[in-house]
């Protein structure tokens, strides 16, 4: 009898080791603590930083976890613990706002990319070509439509559109015609359903959408340049890894094909 339950014993715990065995051989490498990231990233980047993710993780295997929208929203996130370990800002206002805050690792920050501000309408519209300039009567193009834009208190996108409106002299006109939207991507959104004649956003939002198409471009010097700042949140290899792919060639491709100019 004793031996049969050595046996039985025996048996159970080569099962048990075999068991994890099998489990150890399972498991994926142990790229450890340092095989995984986050970025917080500016709506109007989604496309572009997804596409270069992908890229990135398949040449690292560093998985990157985004969080996207307006970059004040994602800034006021960090500011409260989220935890991002890159941020990729629309303009230099909310990369400072961490760094006044001393949230960011010193002297990792990098001008990532630029853009422009275009002038939109649904792609059914009428409109076709619109000069931007001093004098543009804009309450007669939306004829009682609104203006879709980012929140100009806060939206990086509005706050370029405010400057360039106001630059113009026609910020008085506009301002009581404002939809006023969280980011870009809801500004873009809405002159896609038609529940806005025109918005302002980003050339490179109106690229990627077949609902809208670009009536006009604001001068380049309407407004201060659109700027894309990228920093470091927390001083990670995984972390530093994902910055140096960002300023790499790979993904300053996939910026340039989806319209973004790089520094």
């Amino acid at each position: 009898m004793g031996d049969l339950r050595f046996a039985r014993r025996l048996a159970a715990a080569v099962l048990a080791l075999a068991g994890a065995l099998t489990a150890i051989a399972a498991a994926p490498p142990a790229a450890a603590a340092d095989g995984r990231t986050t970025i917080y990233a500016a709506a109007s980047t989604t496309n572009a930083v997804t596409d270069i993710i992908t890229a990135f993780t398949a040449e690292t295997g560093i998985a990157v976890t985004p969080s996207f929208a307006s970059a004040s929203t994602l800034a006021k996130q960090i500011e409260q613990g989220a935890p991002a370990e890159v941020f990729l800002s629309a303009n230099s206002q909310w990369a400072d706002y961490l760094a006044d805050r001393n949230l960011v690792v010193e002297g990792s920050r990098r001008d990532l990319v630029g853009n422009r501000v275009v002038l939109i309408a649904p792609a059914d519209s009428p409109l076709t070509a619109v000069d931007i300039a001093p004098g543009l009567d804009l309450p007669a193009l939306l004829t009682g439509s609104r203006l879709a834009v980012g929140d100009p208190e806060h939206v990086p996108v509005g706050q370029y559109a405010k400057a360039a409106l106001e630059h113009l002299g026609l910020w008085q006109a506009a301002e009581p015609a404002l939809a006023r939207q969280n980011d870009v991507r809801s500004a873009l959104a809405l002159v896609e359903r038609g529940e806005a004649a025109l918005g302002i956003v980003y050339a490179t939002d109106a690229a990627v959408s077949t609902g809208v198409k670009v009536v006009g471009t604001f001068p380049a010097d309407s407004h201060p340049p659109v700027s894309y700042p990228v920093v470091l949140v927390k001083d990670t290899p995984a972390a530093r890894e994902l910055l140096a792919f960002l300023q790499g060639p790979a993904a300053r491709e996939i910026f340039v094909r989806y319209g973004f100019t790089v520094n």
